[in-house]
């Protein structure tokens, strides 16, 4: 029979006060969130569409918040430099990272030595918003529609050059998921950034293009090239005439460069709810929508943090496909 020990009682109760006095106080700092400046890391330059997107979704948040929402842009190595760095930061809330598609669902396939594990060392938080693309061709090109465009290449198999922004990016990406699904081969013509590769796709020396809309739609537009379709699951409220690979004879083809915001791994869930309320509540204002809008990107439909960790692992998982199945890389 064991005798009872007072000393053994009170260590006890002396960790169990302890235990809840921690509790207590990671509580009351997480409701206080934020009670001083947050900083925002964006692994991309500064005035491109990701600091873009960061700093009209900020500025809201700060004024809701009362607290100052600081973007520090660092950029590199197609994003993973910066992310690597927010994977760093203590989960404490005042580290926050904004980024894309690029960082979490494609360059972990591409760069098998990245200095952080996109699933292991960051806790999603909010889908923020999408940016469709739009398939452009060349004015000479006689083709109309992605159905037309699809019985071209497939008359004329290798003919066709089709523009990127480089290996292994999104619109290398787009281009090479939309020949596996239409079963057209064209030739690939890489390109340091869309901007570059513009001229020749209107002097007809590419004749394709998967191009972000905010930067492709001017050209359609003004006439100097032809739009076909979106690559969005539904048609773009930026341009409401332009129909679907889907509704072209893709079913199921559905693509967007997604903007997101992550926690570094092990923050509480209660900080983590403040957060995506806190992102989520801006993004929705009709005034951010409106300056999103201006951008060529749409605030995404609301989610949970867990179905955002969801769709990007969906995404990550279709990436990673294209990428063995056409053998790309940054070489």
């Amino acid at each position: 029979m064991r005798r009872f020990s007072w000393g053994r009682c009170a260590l006890g109760l002396a960790c169990l006060v302890s235990w809840m006095a921690g509790a207590h106080a990671q509580a009351q700092t997480q409701a206080a969130w934020p009670d001083r400046p947050v900083r925002v890391i964006v692994p991309f330059p500064a005035s491109g569409a990701t600091d873009l997107v960061a700093r009209t979704v900020t500025q809201r948040v700060a004024a809701d918040l009362g607290q100052q929402m600081v973007v520090d842009n660092k950029p590199g190595a197609g994003g993973t430099i910066g992310t690597a760095e927010a994977a760093k930061a203590a989960a404490d809330g005042y580290t926050l990272l904004l980024t894309t598609s690029s960082t979490h669902a494609i360059s972990p396939h591409l760069m098998p030595r990245l200095a952080y594990d996109a699933r292991k060392d960051f806790t999603p938080v909010v889908h923020l918003a999408d940016a469709p693309s739009v398939v452009l061709v060349t004015n000479s090109l006689p083709v109309k529609t992605m159905g037309e465009l699809i019985a071209y290449g497939k008359a004329n198999p290798g003919k066709l050059n089709y523009a990127t922004s480089g290996n292994g990016t999104i619109v290398h990406l787009n281009t090479a998921a939309f020949m596996a699904q239409a079963g057209v081969d064209m030739t690939h013509i890489p390109y340091k950034g869309t901007a570059l590769a513009i001229p020749d796709l209107i002097a007809g020396q590419t004749q394709v293009l998967f191009d972000s809309l905010p930067t492709g739609m001017p050209h359609a537009k003004a006439g100097r090239l032809r739009a076909l379709a979106v690559t969005s699951e539904k048609r773009s409220a930026l341009a409401p005439e332009l129909p679907t690979l889907a509704e072209s004879g893709l079913p199921g083809y559905s693509s967007v460069t997604w903007f997101g915001v992550y926690l570094p791994a092990g923050a509480p869930p209660a900080l983590v709810e403040r957060v995506h309320a806190a992102f989520s509540k801006a993004v929705q204002s009709p005034e951010v929508a409106a300056s999103l809008a201006k951008l060529g990107v749409e605030p995404a439909a609301a989610a949970t943090p867990a179905q955002f960790g969801a769709m990007v692992q969906t995404d990550s998982n279709r990436w990673a496909s294209v990428i063995r199945q056409h053998k790309i890389s940054l070489d």
